[in-house]
């Protein structure tokens, strides 16, 4: 019961976190939705894979160097003294080259991403500013994911929130009370890491905290070793990236504009069920980690059993809700009543989430993999659930059945991979020993 109450702790709290997030994403497509219309949906949706980029980049060492952390905080604290310090340098060095890279590719990479001669003017507005999020996002994931695993999921969860409240006036005064429209989204954006950083700055005061943060040369070793376990993560939230820049391409091609914005709805929707999963896995992570380290492996299971249980009801609930309110939420995002887009959007919604169950699944299994030393097994079920198996049956179903097809293609990969993950899974079970180590 102690275990289960721990685990309710850390998922609550890194729940509410990950929500705050997406609520802010999901607002600030509305107020695009409001100020620039179904194309400056679709412009939005074209720059959605940088923020994929920048979160992977976060992820990769902020989940692998938290895992690395709380693998050895206790029986090793020596090992990862500096971990944190090298690591932020490193991130923050790495965003600000990927910044200068953007910027001199801006004009290429529009069109790469989808954007035609219509999107092209409203997404390089929005794609020059957020340019500059690329240090501040990885700075903000790899704190959160630290700071966390240093026993301090409180002081996430309140960055997050006061992150996403205070962004959204901010959001809301720069599209609307100074009518800068996309430039005003795009600027917004930029606070939204650095209010969570200076939330996040308290942890110092923290009396129980064992991580500190100073200059010193990021080592190579600390950068893989941080990599390795975090790989499977960072190709996982990359992979919602690359599926929005496929499906922009195929939707581009079979039905134009207005089906790309009915995705840029169905995508930033769906960004509160993923949240919601995502909470759930980082919130486990720790613990089976740290369990898995010191060989109590009748709580490795626990923990996973527990947080299984959490994120099927939340895939559940997200196919029932969203089916039955789906013409209400989708008319929010419409205020231009553009029909086609509401036709797309309408079909596309109950087929898209009956794979909501699997998508948080597999979310939960892969970081779970990562958490019991199984990163290169994390890595490839990441891979075959973004890339591998996603591109190929994307492909096929929308050129063979059309925009139906394409909605259909993430529940029929997202299945397929949670089938395979839940092998997996099941197989490394029956290799831990049947005693815990004491």
């Amino acid at each position: 019961m102690q275990l289960k109450h721990e685990v309710n702790h850390y998922v609550v709290r890194n729940t509410a976190a990950s929500v705050g997030m997406s609520m802010y994403l999901l607002i600030d497509t509305l107020f695009i939705s409001i100020a620039a219309g179904p194309l400056g949906l679709t412009a939005l949706n074209v720059a959605l894979p940088l923020f994929s980029l920048f979160n992977c980049l976060g992820m990769l060492l902020g989940v692998g160097g938290a895992a690395y952390y709380s693998l050895n905080k206790i029986k090793h604290p020596e090992r990862v003294k500096s971990t944190y310090s090298e690591l932020m340098i490193f991130g923050i060095s790495l965003g600000l080259l990927l910044t200068l890279a953007i910027e001199i590719f801006i004009h290429p990479l529009i069109y790469f991403l989808g954007g035609t001669a219509q999107t092209y003017q409203l997404a390089h507005t929005y794609i020059s500013i957020i340019a500059f999020c690329a240090p501040l996002y990885i700075a903000n994931i790899l704190s959160i994911n630290f700071i966390r695993n240093d026993n301090h999921p409180s002081l996430t969860m309140a960055a997050t929130l006061t992150e996403t409240s205070s962004v959204l006036l901010i959001d809301w005064f720069f599209i609307f009370g100074l009518g800068l429209k996309m430039e005003g989204a795009a600027l917004a954006t930029i606070f939204s890491p650095v209010c969570s950083l200076l939330i996040l700055s308290r942890h110092r005061h923290f009396p129980q905290r064992q991580l500190s943060l100073y200059w010193t040369k990021p080592r190579l070793k600390t950068i893989k070793d941080s990599a390795q376990l975090g790989l499977a993560a960072g190709i996982n939230e990359l992979s919602n990236g690359f599926a929005v820049f496929v499906f922009n391409i195929i939707l581009l091609r079979i039905a134009g504009n207005y089906a790309i914005a009915a995705y840029g709805i169905i995508s930033n929707i769906a960004l509160i069920s993923v949240a919601l999963a995502n909470g759930v896995a980082l919130g486990i992570q720790p613990i089976a980690s740290r369990e898995y380290g010191i060989h109590h492996y009748t709580n490795v299971k626990k923990a996973f059993w527990q947080g299984l249980k959490i994120t099927i009801a939340i895939g559940l609930a997200a196919f029932v809700i969203l089916t039955i309110f789906r013409s209400q939420v989708i008319a929010l995002f419409n205020y231009q009543h553009q029909a086609a887009m509401t036709k797309y959007a309408l079909t596309g919604v109950p087929i898209y989430f009956s794979g909501a169950i699997f998508i948080n699944s597999n979310i939960l299994m892969i970081l779970f993999l990562t958490s019991i030393r199984a990163a290169r097994t994390a890595f490839t079920m990441s891979l075959l659930r973004g890339y591998l198996v996603l591109a190929p049956v994307t492909i096929i179903l929308g050129f063979s059945v059309g925009v139906n097809g394409v909605w259909a293609a993430v529940p029929l990969t997202e299945l397929i991979v949670s089938l395979l993950s839940a092998g997996i899974i099941g197989y490394h079970f029956r290799k831990l020993p049947s005693a815990d180590d004491h």
